[in-house]
């Protein structure tokens, strides 16, 4: 196994969000760990104060946690080749891809919102129609 960047100067922004991604999630786990980790109970020495603060353990536990999630955010955007395979190739199809302008996207999001309110409206229609038929033939209570 090698410690070293495969293909170093390649797939650069792919490889930078994994790594901050997986990071993101670990330091998520860490907090949580350390929350847990309020739930122990040191032991007490005879004056009745902690041989071990629980704030240690806490601590302890949250920065393991980190350093394993920072070797494996390591190893898996740095130092597996197939992953770096799969990230430099990601990369550069992202460069192949026609993005839309804002112009675009501004008018293309107006048309949905378009579209979802009339079709929104043309269903609050519908459902009155049937609950106005569903009351007259007397399925449904009139609500009095």
């Amino acid at each position: 196994m090698s410690f070293g960047i495969y293909k170093q100067g390649q797939g650069y922004w792919t490889r930078m969000m994994t790594l901050l991604g997986i990071m993101t999630l670990f330091g998520w786990g860490a907090a949580w760990l350390a929350g847990q980790l309020q739930r122990i109970q040191p032991p007490r020495d005879a004056s009745g104060a902690y041989t071990i603060e629980p704030a240690v353990i806490q601590g302890i536990g949250a920065f393991t946690l980190i350093i394993i999630g920072a070797a494996l955010a390591y190893w898996v955007a740095y130092a597996n080749p197939r992953t770096g395979e799969f990230f430099i190739a990601t990369e550069g199809e992202m460069k192949k891809v026609n993005w839309s302008s804002k112009k675009e996207v501004v008018g293309s999001t107006w048309v949905v919102i378009g579209t979802s309110v009339l079709l929104a409206a043309a269903l609050f229609l519908v459902d009155l129609a049937f609950s106005s038929f569903f009351r007259s033939v007397g399925v449904l209570d009139s609500g009095g």
